[in-house]
């Protein structure tokens, strides 16, 4: 007997994924460069929950974006986990310390995780004020965005979509 996966339904797709335009990353960008004005912070990644970089500013680190995407996706997750296991939903925001450089990790709206990357030329209190501002600021685009109808022009699942690939899969793996 064959076990299939959950299906998930077109409507619960489009339901999830958020489309953003060139003026919410203008904005995005605006927020970031702003924030790392004010705060002397070195660098800032903005990353989706599932390890991919949506847009970074300031410094580039001595690293490719990819990994740091990956790893600290990874660390909110464990996070994630640790938070269940202590009776808390998830932890909104992780540091960590080192010797020259810190990480200042931020949930931003459920979607995203704001990592900042400072050294001794700012203190842990400046970014984390101006962290809890940028955090807002950001939640607010994603929510925009999420709000925005679709446009005239923008790709669209087809609503027949799920059902063909549904069929194919079938018909491949039988």
């Amino acid at each position: 007997m064959t076990q299939r996966s959950p299906v998930v339904s077109d409507a619960a797709l489009r339901q999830g994924r958020v489309v953003y335009y060139e003026e919410h990353m203008a904005q995005v960008d605006r927020v970031l460069a702003e924030f790392l004005r004010r705060s002397g912070a070195r660098s800032a990644y903005l990353i989706d929950k599932d390890g991919h970089l949506i847009t970074k500013a300031g410094e580039a680190g001595d690293f490719h974006p990819d990994t740091i995407s990956a790893l600290v996706a990874g660390a909110f997750a464990a996070t994630k986990e640790m938070a269940r296991l202590l009776g808390e939903r998830e932890f909104s925001a992780l540091f960590h310390q080192g010797e020259r450089d810190n990480i200042q990790l931020s949930l931003v709206g459920n979607r995203a995780i704001l990592t900042v990357l400072f050294d001794d030329s700012t203190t842990l209190g400046m970014v984390r004020l101006y962290v809890s501002e940028a955090v807002s600021r950001l939640a607010g685009i994603f929510e925009r965005a999420a709000a925005q109808p679709g446009r005239e022009g923008a790709a669209q699942i087809d609503p027949s979509y799920g059902d063909s690939v549904q069929r194919t899969l079938d018909n491949l793996f039988k």
